[in-house]
């Protein structure tokens, strides 16, 4: 008995059917390209090769931007913002500027380019270009300060109040993480927070941009009176750092002159400059290498009796502005073993002059 066969033959898949196999040797069918609605309406220019466009590039209206009220900047010159205010009105804005998205205000405040916003409003702009990141609080107060610390826009107070605020913002953390995480030296560090110790009127002189952290170094310790003195005729004279610094310890060694008012201690202090400003003139009159020989020239006292006076006036001087009952034991005594043997050579110059 033969075996029963199916009611129906299995119909060949679409796939097999004989008449769609490919014949020997030839290519496969290709796939039909799918385009996105993004290709169709992408930048093929050759310009475009090695770009992408970014979603949080954005034109931003000026009134919907708002500074961040932690930004460590504080104080704006104005003049630099007019003169920035005129090249955006000529350029426009070269850089966009970095915000945030805050959702509950339905604002964008600003990460950094504040500077940039508000020479944008003087300059008659409508919006700004922006681009818009999300960074937590300690991540953007480092931005921030990264920005203005690098490029020195910040000065010392607002950098050592950002950075205290940082210091909280990282739970108290010790501030050679701090340090690290601004990419500063410790020194550094300390010396941005030292600024903090000056009287309100250096302080003043500092925001304003008139006294530099490094001309204020030599400021730490003196007494209140002589630190406001010394700041005052820094930014009145223009003086020297090398100034600064022999003024500073001139005061250091006479304590008594910061008992004066601020006006007299001033005073006292720019005659002191000119004092030790000549001093040094004629130090440097003496190491001058010899002239080149020539023919003999009569030999003048006048000159030389010139300098000793002067050297002598100079002396008196110092010797007035010390204050000796400032100076450690071993000072005192190595003091008066040089004033002894100066006494002596002075009364030997003596009794030859009087001769």
């Amino acid at each position: 008995m033969s075996e029963a066969r199916p009611l129906q033959e299995p119909v060949p898949s679409l796939r097999n059917l004989p008449g769609d196999q490919p014949a020997p040797g030839s290519q496969p069918p290709r796939r039909r390209r799918r385009f996105t609605v993004d290709a169709l309406f992408a930048d093929t220019s050759p310009r475009a090769v090695g770009t992408r466009e970014l979603a949080t590039a954005k034109e931003i209206r000026l009134d919907r931007i708002e500074p961040d009220p932690d930004q460590p900047r504080r104080s704006y010159d104005e003049e630099r913002l007019e003169e920035l205010a005129a090249s955006i009105r000529l350029e426009g804005v070269l850089q966009p500027i970095a915000v945030r998205y805050d959702p509950g205000r339905d604002r964008y405040v600003i990460i950094h380019g504040e500077r940039r916003w508000r020479a944008a409003q003087l300059a008659g702009l409508e919006s700004i270009p922006a681009i818009v990141r999300e960074v937590g609080d300690e991540q953007r107060l480092i931005q921030q300060l990264m920005e203005n610390i690098l490029r020195e826009d910040l000065n010392a107070l607002d950098r050592a109040a950002a950075l205290r605020r940082l210091k909280r913002q990282m739970g108290d953390a010790p501030w050679e993480r701090v340090a690290e995480a601004v990419g500063i030296k410790r020194s550094r560090l300390f010396q941005l927070l030292g600024t903090e110790k000056l009287p309100e009127p250096v302080q003043a002189e500092i925001r304003a941009g008139r006294l530099s952290e490094k001309q204020s170094r030599p400021l730490h310790g003196l007494p209140e009176r002589a630190q406001a003195a010394l700041a005052e005729l820094i930014v009145e004279d223009g003086l020297e750092q090398r100034e600064i610094e022999r003024l500073a310890r001139a005061l250091r060694a006479n304590p008594a002159l910061a008992q004066e008012d601020v006006e007299s201690l001033r005073e006292q202090l720019r005659r002191m400059r000119a004092t030790l400003a000549a001093s040094q003139v004629r130090r440097g009159r003496l190491a001058e290498p010899a002239a080149r020989p020539g023919p003999p020239q009569p030999v003048s006292a006048a000159g030389p009796a010139m300098a000793v006076l002067e050297q002598v006036r100079v002396l008196g001087e110092t010797l007035t502005w010390l204050d000796a009952a400032c100076l450690a034991g071993d000072e005192r005594a190595r003091l008066a073993t040089e004033l002894r043997g100066l006494a002596q050579q002075i009364r030997r110059t003596l009794r030859a002059l009087e001769d």
